[in-house]
């Protein structure tokens, strides 16, 4: 090979290397918008995300609060905000836009209808929401859970991805009844949960990446589970979650909104030593009446993977 060749290649490894050290930024958002000025500065909310050139932003879940209406325009209204987003989004559902759809404040519909609308206006393709692409593998790829789109997963700085659709109000277990449960909608979406959640473990274990961040709706009640009284609805997903992240040598992240208290703390624990399990993190996104969103980034390289910055967010000020 001529000198001139080598000395190319080794310019194009060092960009690769520095490219690598430098990891990839997105950013995390969650519960909104909620009220009038929220659905009103949420554009430009998103508008200064684009500008920090993130490589993509995720919203996990409740597009409006739970008081509202969950009519086809409400829905159709965020979806084309989200679709003016010149960052890659990827959004998951959370109860207010399903699971609650039942109360006579929602509109009285039925939660399972409300969750195939949000498929079809919000998950159709492989791509993400928003005017840059960025390419999602569905879990509906599968025929064997073809109807679960929303579940997706993808690849960046080394890390995997994945959104899975685990929403408050008990993860839907008790349905529109105030007792009882498990519904038949409950079991059949865990069933479709538990395997997409072993697969992303499974692939990035062969693909030998860095961590995995997972991206939920739910508060799943760490503090209730350590106790020794996990909720129903979430009791199987913190179990497998804790054994796969006991069987990953890496960093495991879970993002989550749903409580509106936004914080970053190590929540799992083992349940026989009740040590806290170390490569876990817990990210809860800032909820109403707090607005802001997480910047994140993740960085191979780094013992931590993944780091985060809350970062609040105001209306600029009006001109005198």
């Amino acid at each position: 090979m001529k000198p001139k060749s080598l000395f190319l290649l080794g310019l194009l490894a060092g960009a690769i290397a520095v490219a690598s050290a430098q990891g990839v930024s997105f950013g995390l958002i969650g519960d909104m918008p909620y009220s009038d000025w929220e659905r009103q500065h949420l554009p430009e909310l998103l508008a200064d995300m684009d500008r920090e050139e993130l490589a993509f932003v995720v919203h996990d879940g409740d597009i409006k609060s739970g008081g509202s209406v969950c009519s086809d325009a409400v829905l159709r209204d965020i979806r084309d905000v989200f679709q003016a987003s010149k960052t890659p989004l990827v959004y998951v559902p959370g109860d207010n836009e399903w699971t609650d759809c039942h109360r006579k404040n929602n509109g009285g519909y039925d939660p399972v209808e409300r969750l195939q609308k949000l498929r079809q206006l919000f998950f159709a393709g492989d791509r993400a929401l928003g005017q840059r692409t960025l390419h999602l593998e569905r879990q509906s790829r599968d025929p064997a859970f073809a109807s679960y789109r929303e579940n997706v997963r993808w690849e960046a700085g080394g890390a995997l991805f994945v959104g899975l659709n685990l929403p408050g109000s008990e993860n839907n277990f008790h349905g529109s009844t105030k007792g009882g449960g498990p519904v038949p909608e409950f079991l059949q979406r865990s069933v479709a949960n538990r395997v997409w959640l072993e697969q992303a473990f499974a692939h990035a274990r062969a693909r030998q990446l860095a961590g995995i961040l997972i991206v939920i709706q739910a508060n799943p009640g760490f503090d209730a589970a350590n106790q020794g009284h996990p909720q129903p609805g979430y009791a199987a997903f913190l179990t497998q979650l804790r054994e796969e992240t006991q069987a990953f040598a890496g960093p495991v992240v879970l993002v989550h909104g749903d409580s509106h208290w936004q914080r970053i703390d190590q929540p799992l624990r083992d349940p026989v030593s009740q040590h806290v399990i170390s490569n876990f993190t817990r990210v809860e996104t800032f909820g109403y009446p707090f607005f802001g969103w997480v910047k994140a980034s993740v960085v191979a390289g780094d013992p931590q993977v993944f780091l985060f910055t809350p970062r609040p967010w105001h209306a600029p000020a009006a001109p005198p």
